[in-house]
């Protein structure tokens, strides 16, 4: 039993959660350890290995070729011969064709005009022989080793575009991170202000079933007394067990917060430093609306990727020109005698298209027209962008002005109640006139607790809307680095790939 209770209390530190944890603490542990924006980062990562991929093909590519072979192939047999310099007239089949040549040649020298009676073999007999040496050859090993190098002298810009085109696309998937980390933000923040509305929300309830808990006790005396009926006392404890039914489901609610909470920090949270009920309202700039807002940027950068996506197939009608360069050594031993065997080969190649009916033509108009199209997506992005800011203002001053009416309504129906509870002691109204008013207390804090979660919410996004989190966000030095790299890049290689 000891031992259990010792293994209890030294497992408990390690299952507890953080406490106290403040809003700033949340969105830098938010920025390490979500998991959503981890995956994010592998993504980019991949982007930009992508693009590093088609920047190393403008410096070639060299191989490392070692075949081991074995054959009694004829054709085989005398390449693999003639690649070892090795080749002799013995592999011709000379040694079966120089003995019936020498003997003809005396024949023919003896008997001037003609061969003597008998002898059969002639001149074209000798061109018919097949010699065992050059059909039928011993088997051989082959070993060649073989450093080849390519390297792209001239693309027409293909492979300078896709290496922009990359390199955009790697800057997108920064951007698309952003655009995740400000919706993570933005759900840490609300879920601050949740909690803490919550918590609100449940001290206000505890109150109010500290005051029913007040009235049923007078209900009660004044029964006692004769005053009042026991249907008064029902209808109170009914009010009271609504009261703490809500009560309940506050308490739970603020759970199911917690645990969103606990999921976006891939922590367990066990208490949060309480944050004011109404989030800052953020100061909106045009300008820096247009200069920040992620979706105007990845629009404008869209509009990059189709331009170059028209210098791409504008490229497909120039020629590309590519050398090539191999050396190497065969012999049956390997590397045997290596620098004496030796080979090289080099040369140069030109290939261009002169027709593919008119497939390109047709590739760089829908170029041109996607560009166009991409061109119109910004300039509707920055005024729909603009448009949202506008309504998102609106609407938070909206709810500003609903706040202040709920407060004063709600500070109004609190002494109602008690100005009813009070003349209910003295027999001038009956219960339920003190439990409607009650009610309306409820009724207004609900209203004003919604209006500051509603005004909350539209805070962050338009927070979201201006990026302010994402400018200094985690992402924003890649993002740096990504773009000076294409700028760069416009003044280096020209169509040299």
């Amino acid at each position: 039993m000891k031992r259990v209770l010792l293994i209890v209390s030294l497992s408990l530190p390690l299952c507890a959660g953080i406490e106290k944890l403040s809003l700033a603490q949340a969105i830098q542990m938010l920025k390490k350890e979500n998991l959503e924006l981890k995956v994010a980062r592998f993504e980019a990562k991949m982007k930009a290995l992508e693009a590093k991929a088609v920047e190393g093909m403008n410096y070639g590519r060299a191989d490392l070729t070692i075949m081991g072979m074995r054959s009694n192939d004829a054709g085989n047999v005398f390449g693999f011969k003639l690649q070892s310099r090795e080749a002799s007239f013995r592999d011709f089949g000379f040694s079966e064709f120089l003995a019936p040549l020498g003997q003809t040649l005396e024949a023919m020298n003896a008997n001037p005009g003609g061969l003597p009676p008998g002898f059969t073999q002639g001149m074209g007999s000798l061109l018919d022989v097949q010699p065992d040496d050059l059909n039928y050859p011993k088997a051989r090993n082959h070993f060649q080793t073989k450093l080849s190098y390519m390297l792209p002298l001239y693309t027409g810009g293909k492979l300078t575009e896709y290496g922009r085109i990359t390199r955009s696309l790697h800057k997108m998937s920064l951007l698309n991170s952003n655009k995740l980390l400000n919706q993570k933000i933005f759900e840490t923040k609300k879920a601050f202000y949740d909690i803490s509305l919550v918590e609100n929300y449940i001290y206000h309830l505890s109150k109010i079933i500290k005051n029913i808990r007040k009235l049923e006790q007078i209900v009660v005396n004044m029964q006692k007394e004769g005053y009042a009926q026991e249907i008064d006392l029902l209808e109170v404890q009914a009010r009271k067990a609504e009261a703490e039914s809500m009560y309940n489901q506050a308490k739970l609610n603020r759970e199911l917060a917690y645990q969103f909470l606990s999921f976006l920090l891939n922590k367990d949270v066990d208490s949060i430093k309480r944050v004011k009920d109404t989030a800052p309202m953020p100061s909106v700039n045009r300008a820096l609306l247009e200069q920040n807002n992620l979706d105007i940027r990845r629009a404008k950068l869209g509009l990059e990727i189709t331009q170059h996506a028209v210098e791409l197939e504008k490229s497909r009608y120039l020629p590309e020109v590519g050398a090539f360069a191999e050396y190497g050594s065969a012999d049956n031993t390997l590397w045997n005698d290596f620098t004496g065997k030796d080979a090289y080969t080099v040369g140069v190649q030109v290939k261009w298209n002169l027709f593919n009916g008119g497939v390109d033509e047709a590739n760089l108009e829908k170029a041109k027209l996607n560009y166009l199209k991409t061109k119109t997506q910004v300039a509707l992005a920055k005024r729909g962008v603009a448009l949202q800011a506008k309504k998102l203002r609106t609407e938070i001053l909206s709810a500003n002005a609903d706040i202040r009416s709920f407060k004063q309504q709600f500070k109004f129906a609190k002494r109602v109640y008690v100005n009813y509870q009070t003349r209910y002691r003295e027999g001038m109204v009956s219960i339920s006139d003190v439990l409607i008013k009650q009610s309306k207390e409820l009724e207004v804090l609900l209203k004003l607790l919604t209006a500051k979660n509603k005004r909350n919410t539209k805070v962050f996004e338009l927070d979201s809307l201006l990026n302010r989190e994402g400018k200094e966000s985690i992402y924003g030095n890649d993002l740096g680095r990504s773009i000076n790299k294409n700028k760069a890049d416009k003044h280096n290689k020209g169509d040299k790939a």
